[in-house]
């Protein structure tokens, strides 16, 4: 065991966990951050995604030993109240159905944006894929994509539900 200490979503924290644990069980298990899910647990499903560094991370397989001074940031610390343009867009559009995998693929989309402010749909796509959905919201994932894209365009309008 060691204490790790860890800045998650803009706040100081201190993990005594074996170096080897993956962030996933520090957020969830030591921490009480329960908005990144346990998927696959080998880096193939992205419900686990998170933001280190502003990229996307799958948290499941990272070791917290890892992380050094490196910035986390989980769903929980993406906007204070879902005020994201992905989170936004995600609402407006109606995309989740179980809702499950829902936090990894807001993570991804909203680390794509960020490098890629105006993604076409074929790399909205191959960025997405990666993620895994058992409800086979697919297209709405990628439509929710298109309009937290919009939001950052002021020459194309948005409409709103």
């Amino acid at each position: 065991m060691a204490i790790f200490k860890l800045q998650i979503n803009g706040r100081g924290y201190q993990a005594d966990v074996d170096p080897d644990t993956p962030l996933l069980w520090v957020l969830r298990d030591s921490l009480g951050l329960l908005g990144t899910k346990y998927g696959c647990g080998i880096a193939q499903c992205g419900a686990c995604t998170v933001h280190l560094d502003g990229e996307a991370t799958r948290s499941c397989v990272l070791p917290v030993s890892s992380i050094g001074k490196a910035k986390v940031i989980t769903i929980e610390g993406l906007s204070a109240n879902g005020e994201h343009p992905v989170q936004k867009a995600w609402d407006e559009i109606d995309v989740p159905q179980c809702g499950y995998c829902q936090a990894g693929q807001i993570m991804t989309a909203a680390a794509l944006l960020k490098k890629n402010p105006k993604p076409t749909a074929a790399q909205i796509d191959d960025t997405m894929t990666g993620n895994l959905c058992r409800c086979g919201t697919y297209h709405r994932i990628r439509d929710a994509v298109k309009r937290a894209a919009d939001y950052n365009n002021p020459a194309k309008p948005v409409k709103t539900k």
